[in-house]
């Protein structure tokens, strides 16, 4: 007998239930070249001050600021200075040293002077501007040694991967990828290749959600297709228990006397919840399998792609508290009324269009949950939350894809 669980929840709902069961991820230490997209486990130190010494922000010259308040001044120029250079010159009051940007600054001047601001002859030097002071970057302004550059939950993108080499960290700790198993079902799919019957479709949703796992940062495995049959679905979930740390199902999770997934679940799973407030996608279960999360989605593919990134990712995401860098919204006026259900979260397919300085969002193609072209070829979703009415003129939260 089926065990009872929640059923037809609000989006929050399920969101909340599925992050109530979490897995302690392990760290592990990876260079900072491999860091890509990856979470960070650990605070990281800076292992030197940026920048290390004063130097120039301009290539002109290293002058006394109090020489040059009346321009024009002439200067005795006595040397110059480059980046790298190790040599430490010192100027007094009515000379200068010509400096190179990234240079350090020769003691006792504490200002710069562009080099086109500036009239040369010889050793002589006549500057026709103020100098200026902030041209000098300080010692440590940027980041000083031991300071705290990241935290645990940050994501490592090209710029941050930069900021450590500029910190002098070659690895970092990070938390250890998921493996996760995704799994298609139905008697209906055929593999790529293969040549199709009437009736037949190929299998698609495995490679949108092994897409949309490893841009999350984590590792999957596509399993073969699985026809509809009870054995072979729960011979097939075992062994993806086994080596994986989660489960992913398309597929299988309706109310059909064959939507496997679900009456296994029901039989010898532990379901924490079945079926969501929320149009496309509103089929999906959580749960247990063999104590491993397993998330199923529905079969068809825009279904399954809403559920992951409304639901999915949010949890991948809770793991290690961090930012879901995945989703990203902007907001859009509607420019004619959206499809509603009363208490449902509405997610359609939209373009975005500028008109009179504002942007715009109208339906692109057919709304069915099997068109993935819809999805491919749109700007975004709306996100239309349960008490809202998307009519025309609102203003629209929207995913953009």
């Amino acid at each position: 007998m089926a065990k009872p669980y929640p059923y037809f929840v609000s989006l929050n709902e399920a969101i909340s239930l599925c992050q109530k069961t979490q897995i302690n991820l392990d760290s592990e230490i990876i260079p900072i070249s491999q860091s890509i997209n990856r979470v960070v486990s650990n605070n990281i130190h800076s292992k030197v001050n940026d920048p290390g010494f004063d130097n120039s922000a301009m290539d002109g010259f290293a002058v006394i600021h109090s020489d040059t308040l009346t321009p024009p001044t002439q200067l005795s120029i006595i040397g110059s200075t480059m980046a790298g250079s190790s040599t430490i010159q010192e100027i007094t009051s009515g000379q200068a040293v010509r400096i190179m940007t990234g240079a350090p600054i020769p003691e006792g001047a504490d200002s710069i002077i562009p080099i086109e601001d500036c009239t040369v002859a010889g050793s002589e030097v006549t500057l026709n501007k103020p100098s200026k002071p902030h041209f000098i970057r300080k010692l440590g302004e940027n980041f000083s040694l031991d300071e705290i550059i990241f935290t645990p939950g940050e994501i490592m993108s090209p710029e941050k991967i930069s900021l450590c080499a500029a910190a002098g960290i070659s690895t970092i700790s990070v938390f250890k990828k998921l493996r996760i198993a995704v799994i298609s079902t139905g008697d209906e799919l055929r593999s790529l290749g293969e040549d199709l019957e009437y009736g037949q479709i190929y299998e698609s949703n495995s490679y949108g959600l092994s897409a949309l796992v490893e841009i999350y940062g984590h590792e999957v495995t596509r399993f073969p297709n699985v026809i509809d049959d009870l054995d072979i679905l729960r011979e097939t979930l075992n062994e993806a228990s086994k080596n994986h740390d989660c489960i992913i199902t398309s597929g299988g999770v309706s109310m059909g006397d064959k939507d496997y997934v679900r009456i296994l679940m029901e039989q010898e799973g532990d379901i924490r919840f079945w079926r969501v407030k929320m149009r496309p996608g509103s089929p999906p279960l959580f749960g247990l399998w063999n104590d491993k999360p397993l998330f199923g989605l529905p079969g068809n593919p825009v279904s399954s792609h809403v559920v992951f990134r409304a639901i999915v990712g949010k949890w991948l995401t809770s793991l290690t508290n961090s930012k879901d860098i995945n989703t990203k919204y902007t907001h859009a006026i509607l420019d004619e009324d959206i499809k509603t259900q009363e208490g449902f979260t509405t997610f359609r397919r939209v373009e975005l269009f500028n008109k009179d300085s504002s942007t715009f969002a109208r339906l692109k193609g057919h709304q069915g949950s099997g068109n993935i072209a819809g999805v491919a070829m749109s700007d975004g979703l709306t996100v239309i939350e349960p008490d809202q009415l998307g009519r025309k003129g609102d203003v629209c939260k929207i995913i953009l894809l």
